[in-house]
């Protein structure tokens, strides 16, 4: 219900002027009034949705601690241990300095999926709650970590687990000279129902569509849909069979980094003794990428910023992401 002038001169022809010990006076409408009072309650009971700027961290699980150490540190070169990721994770490697990646132990070795959570970085993370919760989205309770970062966490409605992060003051942070890549820009997984998802990620939370395609020009096999305020985006993974196995969900629950080049970016994963990888090759969106594993299968992909050539099926239809 809209509450303009019409509806209000709608209300003011609802009273009834009567007579009283020599007074003159209004009654409203009782079913009116109630209309009136309702509407400004529940427009104040709808709080705004504070800004969702990027991907904060995405988390993987891990069965060998140290050998994904040596992977992130020695392979990918992020640096370990910095402020920016003080007490997030048992450990976590900054890309720069509002993006990490953490690593925490595997609850099992059975765990097929062993992407752990994808986080957002929002200007408001009290309001962002009360947002979600207004409009009937369960959400955890505000945590705060030691570098004053605050973030709560919750699952959407497929299961998978997302948190909202408002980032502390940001720390001084030198990129080291080997690392491969000073920014995280998507985070992609197995989606059953883009509809679902669509209601809870577009309607509900602002992300737009950036691209989609599929393996065949009529096909929707991925839907990228970028954060309403900013570049980063994550990735739908779909026509997944429910029996895929750990191989084939560590190819489809990936995040992704980028890079100038990925064709350098390999030679230099080559010359720092990871040889099984794959190679460069241009994407059905029109941007060159590479792919390589960490021990635990999940797919870290080095993905150049802007397309090399027009992507199949469909446009893009928001700005590409910058170095």
């Amino acid at each position: 219900m809209k509450c303009d002038v019409t509806s209000r001169s709608w209300a003011q022809d609802s009273r009834a002027e009567v007579k009283s010990s020599g007074f003159r006076r209004e009654v409203m409408n009782p079913v009116i009034l109630a209309i009136l009072v309702w509407f400004p309650l529940t427009a104040k009971a709808q709080p705004p949705r504070p800004k969702i700027t990027g991907i904060a961290h995405v988390r993987v699980y891990s069965t060998n601690l140290d050998n994904s150490r040596k992977f992130y540190s020695k392979i990918i070169a992020l640096p370990p241990g910095t402020p920016g990721c003080a007490g997030l994770a048992q450990s976590c490697f900054a890309v720069n300095d509002h993006q990490q990646i953490e690593i925490i132990s595997a609850s099992t070795p059975a765990n097929s999926n062993f992407l752990a959570e994808v986080a957002f970085t929002t200007n408001d993370v009290g309001e962002m709650r009360r947002y979600l919760i207004a409009h009937g989205i369960t959400a955890g309770a505000i945590s705060k970590e030691a570098n004053g970062a605050q973030h709560f966490e919750l699952l959407d409605p497929e299961g998978h687990p997302i948190a909202f992060v408002q980032q502390a003051a940001r720390t001084v942070f030198k990129p080291s000279s080997d690392q491969l890549s000073t920014r995280l820009f998507h985070a992609g997984f197995v989606v059953r129902d883009s509809g679902v998802e669509d209601r809870f990620y577009r309607d509900l939370l602002g992300f737009r569509m950036y691209w989609h395609g599929g393996f065949k020009e009529s096909d929707a096999d991925w839907e990228e849909i970028q954060v309403p305020d900013g570049s980063d985006w994550i990735e739908y993974m779909l026509n997944i069979p429910p029996t895929a196995d750990h191989k084939e969900l560590g190819v489809q629950n990936h995040f992704s980094l980028g890079v100038s080049s990925s064709k350098a970016a390999i030679d230099l994963i080559h010359a720092r003794g990871l040889k099984n990888t794959d190679e460069p090759e241009i994407g059905r969106d029109g941007k060159w990428a590479v792919d390589i594993y960490d021990p635990d299968a999940t797919r870290v992909e080095f993905m150049e910023f802007a397309p090399a050539q027009a992507p199949c099926c469909n446009p893009y239809t928001a700005p590409h992401p910058k170095p």
